[in-house]
């Protein structure tokens, strides 16, 4: 023809293409129906995909609601382990050392103060789970207590004198914190927060409503998020309660393409709920996959060991080079809680650092049959106390056995010491003779992992001229 012209083979579909999805058909460039039925129900599944990764944290935070609701209403329920949490709650990776102190905060009605106690450690994070301020020890308050305002989303109010003042993005936002043990006891914590911690809204400051205070230690419920199809029926609900702009609208539009959209329904038909369902499997095993067997360089705090941080790359943010970490995001958010600058930042001292294991020194997972032993090197460095603490694979909640709390640490009492300071602790299904206080029971068929805590965390781990021992099998 006249107007023909050379044209880039890039440009042209063959009429028969092979892909992962099967064989593709055109004619000159126009898909069959067969075509457009297998790209429909494979761009359907890598959007519920996606979208499942994208709500791992909101998820998160929408699960503790649920738990948390079994007990009050929002706001004037505070949920604290009195006695420490142990394994019978479901909790990601919840530890057993210092008590916990729990509440789900809504400014749906106007501002809300929350009056913190001194002496405390924890954050506030959103509904999304990104980081909204600390409170205590690393927060504005500098561990002496204050008042803090929580102004609701697009707040144009005056806001008054004499607070630390938050503007979270979400209505709904979790506030965690811990207490400290004093002299092994954790009653002179928790008193101080019963006594001191209050919430409430702005317009009733001069008669604050009372507190409801519920112990949750050894009690058992579950505040982990689903694997499965309904965790897109949770971030539904998120999605619901939420304002628009508490989201960008790039990941709205990732949710709106597969039916979850404000002001409407949640009802796929029976082909998008099928694709969906399996989105959701292949969702939970890449959570389980970038977590357990991380393939992120930058992830090991040591060559040739399976010690890994949760926060790659040191930002509370999962960022790197202005880009989000994507897997680093996800094994955070599948396998942990609470978000706050204070984990990544490094404050010799003060605060707390973590390290977790999935595998053994030979690289294989842990087998709950085996008996391990690692060692902890002298002038461990922690000016408070390390411990460790043993989680169910499954759950990522902690290993349910017939010791109450499956942990050892420098608080364990009758700890062995070693006459050069350092310390041999021990998992397995039983002790090694004579090693009772330094070992952690595991259940044959079951699987596990660790996460290594040290509070106060001092220079030699932030150089790392001090690092611990690997889990060798004996």
């Amino acid at each position: 023809m006249k107007m023909t012209t050379d044209i880039p083979p890039s440009l042209v579909t063959p009429n028969t293409v092979e892909t992962r999805i099967g064989t593709l058909k055109f004619t000159d460039g126009f898909p069959d129906d067969a075509t457009a039925a297998k790209v429909y129900d494979n761009l359907d599944f890598q959007r519920g995909l996606q979208a499942y990764l994208t709500a791992l944290p909101a998820v998160s935070i929408e699960a503790f609601l649920k738990g948390f609701t079994e007990f009050g209403s929002i706001n004037q329920t505070v949920l604290i382990s009195e006695q420490l949490l142990d394994a019978k709650s479901l909790f990601l990776t919840a530890n057993t050392t210092t008590p916990y102190t729990l509440l789900y905060l809504s400014t749906k009605d106007g501002p809300l103060v929350v009056e913190v106690p001194p002496e405390v450690l924890g954050p506030i994070d959103d509904a999304w789970f990104r980081w909204v301020t600390d409170v205590g020890i690393t927060g504005p308050d500098k561990g002496k207590g204050g008042k803090y305002l929580l102004l609701p989303p697009g707040h144009t109010g005056a806001v008054p004198d004499g607070y630390f003042v938050a503007r979270p993005r979400t209505i709904g936002n979790l506030l965690f914190f811990r207490t400290f043990l004093k002299d092994g006891d954790p009653k002179p914590g928790v008193d101080n927060v019963k006594k001191k911690l209050k919430v409430y809204s702005l317009s009733q400051a001069a008669n604050p409503p009372p507190m409801k205070f519920v112990d949750i230690s050894g009690k058992a419920f579950n505040t982990i998020g689903p694997g499965d199809y309904t965790l897109f029926e949770f971030v539904n609900r998120v999605i619901q309660d939420e304002p628009l702009d508490a989201m960008d609208p790039g990941t709205l539009g990732l949710f709106a393409a597969i039916g979850i959209e404000k002001g409407k329904p949640f009802t796929p038909d029976a082909r998008l709920k099928k694709i969906l369902t399996e989105a959701a499997a292949v969702g939970d095993a890449t959570a389980r996959t970038v977590t357990y067997k991380t393939r992120i360089k930058d992830a090991y705090f040591y060559p040739n060991s399976a010690w890994v941080t949760p926060f790659i790359g040191g930002s509370y943010k999962f960022e790197q080079n202005g880009a989000v970490d994507l897997d680093a995001k996800n094994m955070f958010f599948f396998y942990a809680t609470g978000v706050t600058p204070a984990m990544t930042m490094k404050m010799v001292g003060e605060g707390s650092q973590y390290a977790g294991a999935f595998v053994d020194a030979k690289g294989n997972p842990l087998d709950g049959s085996k008996t391990y032993s690692l060692h902890m090197p002298p002038n461990i460095p922690a000016k408070d106390f390390w411990s460790f603490t043993l989680y169910d694979n499954q759950t990522r909640s902690m290993l349910q056995t017939d010791q109450q709390s499956p942990a050892v640490g420098s608080l364990s009492k009758g700890l062995s010491v070693n006459a050069d300071g350092s310390v041999d602790v021990y998992f397995g299904p039983k002790s090694p003779a004579g090693k009772e206080a330094n070992w952690v029971q595991t259940i044959p068929g079951k699987g596990w992992n660790t996460l290594l805590r040290l509070y106060g965390p001092l220079e030699p781990w932030f150089n790392k001229t001090w690092h611990p021992g690997e889990i060798e099998p004996m």
